[in-house]
This record gives structure tokens, sequence and C-alpha cells, in this order.
């Protein structure tokens, strides 16, 4: 049975950081392409990083050089740096695994950015 748990969520100032983790399990992890999305509220999910097996990454524009998604395939873990974080970062973050033709999700953490 494969899960992703997302942690790290919650509330925070803007200009702020929060680290979210997403651990993986029922999965051979490491060769995995991993990603975070995100859906803001009332609008669609997109993505925000991704990162491959051999460790490439990909940004959406929004969120380059705020944001660094990394993984540590001993820990069968997945991480996103969110710094200097915004208001416009206000959404609900899942975690997505991706290989052999199948993709496989997280339930979400919440990530709010309010004063």
């Amino acid at each position: 049975q494969v899960q992703l748990v997302e942690s790290g969520g919650g509330l925070v100032q803007p200009g702020g950081s929060l680290r979210l983790s997403c651990a993986a399990s029922g999965i051979i992890f490491s060769i995995y392409s991993m990603g975070w999305y995100r859906q803001p509220p009332g609008k669609q999910r997109e993505m925000v990083a991704r990162i491959t097996a051999g460790r490439s990454t990909v940004y959406a524009d929004s969120v380059k050089d705020r944001f660094t998604i990394s993984r540590d395939n001993a820990k069968n873990t997945v991480y996103l740096q969110m710094n200097s974080l915004t208001p416009e970062d206000t959404a609900v973050y899942y975690c997505k695994a991706q290989g052999g033709g199948r993709d496989y999700w997280g339930q979400g953490t919440q990530v709010t950015v309010s004063s």
C-alpha cells in the first residue's frame, strides 16, 4: 500500500519560511520522480516544484528563487523549503510520486500566509 504523508504546514507571517516534508512508503522511492503541488482557495491545483530520480529540478515561475525542493532517498522523504512567503502562497500543498505509469498523491497540508 502506497502512502505519502505530508507535514510541516501551518500559519506563517509574510516574509517567513516553512519546510514541508513528505514521507513515502510502499514504493521504491529512489526511482520515483517526486513533486509538490498546491491548490489555492477557489483555484485549480498547480505544480510548484518537481525533482527527478536523478535530482533534476523544475520550479514554477512564481516560486523560483524562493522555494527549494530536495530529496533524501535514505529517508524516503522529499522536502520543500519555502522562503519569503507571501499571502499568494496560501494553499493546500500536496506531494506526488510519479513512476511506472502511476501517480500517487498525499492528503495535503495547509499553508496559510497571513499577518
